[in-house]
């Protein structure tokens, strides 16, 4: 018998995730255009933590959402996968630009570092009178019985923060335009993630109704930015703030600063990003806080016990967070249900093997802390609201990367402890003094957009707390 020959330059045949192949062209985008988080649960319920779907035409999809796909992806093998070109992530430049959330390489590097110093702990620590000190005049304007949109409230109560914290500037007049303005792009660009060359539609076809919408409203944000920018500039102060440090920075090799353009989009970025995640943050635990009275009860004794009450009852410090455990605990446990920033979007340069996987390159990859957070392999009954999984002990027994709501490895948010810090003094501010009740009959439905909100806002019933 002949031997067989094999031919050297034969392929190797590639073990790719399971998943569903629809026919061609339009695979399954529509589906995620339709019902974009749904459709992560359904692929990954049914075949597994990797998932390979044909996304339109020849193009490929991949989803990952095991706490070592992460890990391999966001640290191990970081410099393979890049933000850009990622679809998703490609549709916000012509809102935020090449800021931090969507700069990579040497050039993010740079960004970094320059911007890296303002949110240094003591910096934060600094920071924190303001963030109570402004929710206290929040409150003092709240009514008991009063109904209102609590999604709303945070929103303009973090962009007051920000602006008074980052930029030393009083942002409170432009927070219904800014909303508004931020609404209406998150609203378009998460509708255009899943729309086949959206981005280059984007680009050169102006007349397009996408593209007056995110033109539209990009240029109301621009006009705050731009006046954030020139107020500082006119008046020749050099304050030690992130714009002071941003304006001052110059680059180690030639000296040179940042450009106005760069400068916009760093202050764009940190703008839209310092305020949305923590205020969206917030609306869950309200939220949830108001389904789960046992656990609410148990918040408010902690901050009793250590702010007092009544008429003892003091603001919260940043030195009291560490003897505030339990609210940390809500705060996280509330994100692990709903994490703002729901899916993380890469692009793979290199071929690359995952969790066993081929992965070919130039590959567009979709992580999910929403998906990894309700890992049950990883979460005891995952749908349930439980704050004592954070204790010390239980968190030392997980993945490190089966809890990532700010992200991780090298490009994990850049503001994270700043949020934390924010997230804890704010809701021990409010929860000092109000119960928020959800509106009776009103069904809170999650909208994936850029970020993980809650539809149409929170109708919540204030109740103030007697001392």
């Amino acid at each position: 018998m002949s031997p067989i020959v094999v031919n050297a330059t034969q392929k190797k045949k590639l073990n790719h995730p399971p998943g569903p192949n629809p026919p061609w062209p339009f695979g399954i985008i529509r589906q995620f255009q339709e019902r974009p988080l749904a459709k992560l649960e359904e692929l990954t319920t049914q075949y597994g933590d990797a998932v390979r779907f044909r996304a339109i035409m020849h193009f490929y999809g991949y989803i990952f959402c095991h706490p070592d796909h992460n890990k391999h992806i966001l640290q191990d093998n970081n410099k393979n996968y890049t933000k850009l070109p990622h679809p998703s992530l490609l549709l916000l430049t012509p809102v935020i630009g090449h800021g931090l959330l969507t700069s990579d390489g040497d050039f993010w590097r740079r960004q970094r570092r320059l911007a890296q110093p303002a949110f240094h702990r003591q910096r934060i620590a600094d920071f924190a009178q303001t963030m109570t000190e402004a929710t206290g005049v929040m409150l003092d304007k709240w009514q008991d019985g009063q109904m209102l949109n609590l999604a709303e409230e945070m929103m303009h109560l973090t962009l007051e923060i920000a602006g008074k914290t980052l930029f030393s500037i009083d942002l409170t007049r432009a927070a219904d335009t800014v909303g508004e303005a931020f609404t209406a792009v998150n609203e378009e660009v998460a509708a255009l993630s899943s729309t086949p060359f959206a981005y280059e539609r984007l680009r050169y076809v102006p007349w397009w109704r996408s593209s007056r919408i995110i033109h539209q409203n990009t240029a109301v944000l621009d006009n705050v930015v731009q006046t954030i920018i020139a107020e500082r500039r006119q008046s020749g102060e050099q304050k030690d703030d992130l714009l002071g440090m941003l304006m001052a920075a110059r680059d180690e090799e030639t000296g040179e600063g940042m450009d106005d353009r760069q400068l916009r989009d760093e202050v764009m970025t940190i703008m839209l990003a310092g305020h949305e995640t923590t205020a969206v943050a917030l609306s869950w635990v309200f939220y949830l806080l108001s389904q789960h009275p046992a656990v609410r009860t148990r918040l408010e004794q902690e901050l009793a016990d250590v702010l007092g009450t009544g008429h003892t009852a003091r603001l919260p410090a940043i030195a009291d967070i560490p003897q505030l455990p339990y609210t940390t605990m809500v705060i996280e446990e509330a994100m692990r249900l709903y994490p703002p920033a729901y899916a993380i979007g890469r692009f793979g340069h290199e071929a690359d093997v995952i969790g066993g996987y081929d992965v070919p390159a130039n590959t567009i990859i979709t992580l999910s802390p929403y998906l990894t957070h309700r890992h049950p392999a990883f979460w005891e009954e995952p749908l349930k609201f439980d704050p004592e999984r954070f204790t010390p002990e239980r968190v030392a027994e997980r993945p490190r990367y089966a809890y990532l709501p700010f992200g991780g490895g090298p490009r994990q948010c850049i503001g994270n402890n700043f949020a934390m810090t924010e997230a804890i003094l704010l809701l021990a501010t409010i929860a000092q003094r109000f119960r928020a009740e959800l509106k009776p009959g009103h069904q809170v439905e999650m909208e994936p957009l850029i970020t993980l909100r809650p539809k149409g806002g929170l109708p919540m019933m204030l109740r103030k707390i007697r001392g």
